[in-house]
């Protein structure tokens, strides 16, 4: 490996992981900001958090990776130029482009692993990330109780606290109703008061104790048998037993209730319920289940014209020489009096044909336009493992005769240009796909149109980088406007020299 080689390597490795890292960091913090409210006050362990990021921070390296390619080689090549260096290196007879050889390759392998890990890492980072996602979202809160609030969230329970106090767990002035299966016909059948307490977990969290002090427990006991009737329905007729309460009054200076927290912990569901996702496979599984929907759409517009004749009462039939003929059913028809209850008869049977026919048109028409949906979903996941992997090399041939053009290094101009064109990267990798659902371009434009028009781009600046070209100083803009201005000025002055 040459020097010059070495040189623009070190010089754009330092950007591209520095870069790479706050792309990633940005991307994951957009992810959790969306998401924050399906995992705060879950009480979730750190392994759970961190099990979390690594998955999300997984999802986000393939949106990362062009960005970091665009703003490195920028960086890399406009702190060349800043400091002279791409200058020297013209001056020795060496070109741009071959200055650009290293990370040219850089850019290929960067492009290859890429596709690899859109292709085997992504599906899997999606599938575990969004899975585990589901599970906390799906996880209740911990206890959080507030002052004069009754809390509900606790299964057979309604407590409320006059006061908490500042290690979170005593509490003053308690008031507990507990249910059981059918308090929600009785009423609440036990009911304690406290003067003070405690809560809080044992065994991980598995359980929650609650100790009372001071209080008074009020237990109310139905009866079938004797004892004083509480009350007897009207409709009974003496057969009925009446039914009778008992109220009983225990007084306690401590009492402990230890109730399970299972209903509150995180249960892991079955993976394959995600599966069917197309973010969730490779270009394997695209292929297959593309296909398959492919096979039904077939199918079922193949079956449209025979499934459709049981609409119709009367049909034409196929002579020997292939062409439709009227049935033995118009000669019967026509040789029946034509009368009020015949019309009335066919114009009652033809509606409803009409309405039967029109109806199942429509609900096919839908499930074939489904399909259609359902298997451009899949395949422009596919394309997109191309693409994104693609578009790594794009960015790279645009960011860097970009910066040899705009010699500025740092962060800066580079990253101001390259949030330009990572949004227009962005914004039309979206409208193409959008075009691509509503029908208006076909899967492979669609999916292909950005890297299209950024490829454009690149090539564009790679001729302006070869011809040494100022595209971007103010001053050639200045010169260009003056040129502009003492033309309109000379071309209008003889005018009106002529016309005065």
């Amino acid at each position: 490996m040459k020097k010059l080689d070495k040189l623009i390597l070190m010089s754009f490795w330092g950007p591209f992981i520095v870069t790479m890292s706050v792309v990633v960091f940005i991307f994951l913090m957009k992810i959790m900001i969306f998401y924050i409210d399906d995992f705060v006050s879950k009480d979730l362990g750190l392994w759970d958090y961190a099990r979390l990021f690594f998955f999300f921070s997984l999802i986000t390296v393939p949106t990362a990776l062009p960005l970091a390619m665009l703003l490195s080689s920028l960086m890399a090549f406009g702190n060349l130029g800043e400091f002279f260096e791409l200058t020297a290196i013209k001056s020795a007879g060496i070109s741009v482009v071959r200055a650009m050889a290293p990370l040219f390759i850089v850019a290929v392998l960067v492009s290859i692993f890429s596709f690899y890990f859109n292709d085997r890492v992504s599906p899997w980072a999606n599938l575990k990330g969004y899975s585990l996602l589901y599970d906390i979202k799906t996880t209740k809160a911990t206890l959080k109780i507030k002052e004069g609030i009754f809390y509900n969230d606790l299964p057979g329970y309604s407590i409320k606290v006059d006061k908490k106090m500042a290690d979170a767990q005593s509490m003053k002035g308690m008031v507990i109703y507990k249910h059981d299966n059918r308090s929600y016909e009785r009423g609440n059948t036990q009911i304690i008061l406290a003067d003070s307490g405690k809560m809080y977990t044992i065994n991980e969290n598995s359980n929650l104790v609650i100790e009372l002090y001071s209080g008074t427990m009020y237990t109310e006991e139905n009866d079938a048998g004797g004892g004083t009737p509480a009350y007897i329905s009207p409709m009974a007729s003496g057969a009925a037993k009446p039914v009778s309460s008992k109220f009983t009054r225990n007084a306690f200076d401590h009492f402990k209730l230890v109730e399970s927290l299972s209903s509150f912990g995180m249960r892991r569901t079955d993976e394959g319920q995600f599966k069917y996702h197309e973010f969730m496979k490779n270009i394997d599984d695209l292929n297959h289940t593309a296909d398959s929907i492919k096979t039904s759409y077939n199918e079922t517009k193949k079956n449209l014209l025979p499934n459709s004749q049981q609409y119709f009462s009367y049909n034409y039939k196929q002579g020997t020489d292939k062409t439709l003929k009227p049935g033995k059913w118009i000669d019967s028809l026509l040789t029946r009096p034509v009368t009020d209850s015949l019309k009335k008869e066919i114009l009652t049977t033809a509606k409803s044909s009409a309405a039967s026919m029109q109806s199942y048109v429509k609900s096919n028409q839908d499930y074939l336009q489904a399909k259609l949906k359902d298997a451009s979903k899949y395949e422009l996941e596919k394309h997109h493992k191309y693409t994104n992997a693609l578009s790594c090399l794009i960015m790279f041939l645009i960011g860097a005769p970009l910066g040899a053009i705009i010699k500025k290094g740092g962060f800066g101009v580079p990253v101001l240009v390259s949030v330009l064109f990572f949004i227009l990267l962005y914004v039309l990798i979206n409208q193409g796909d959008k075009w691509v659902k509503e029908g208006l371009l076909s899967v492979p434009v669609g999916a292909w149109m950005a890297n299209t028009v950024l490829f454009i781009a690149g090539v564009y600046f790679i001729e302006r980088a070869r011809s040494d070209s100022r595209l971007f100083d103010k001053d050639v803009y200045q010169m260009r406007i003056k040129r502009i201005k003492s033309f309109l000025a000379s071309r209008f002055g003889k005018t009106r020299l002529i016309n005065s």
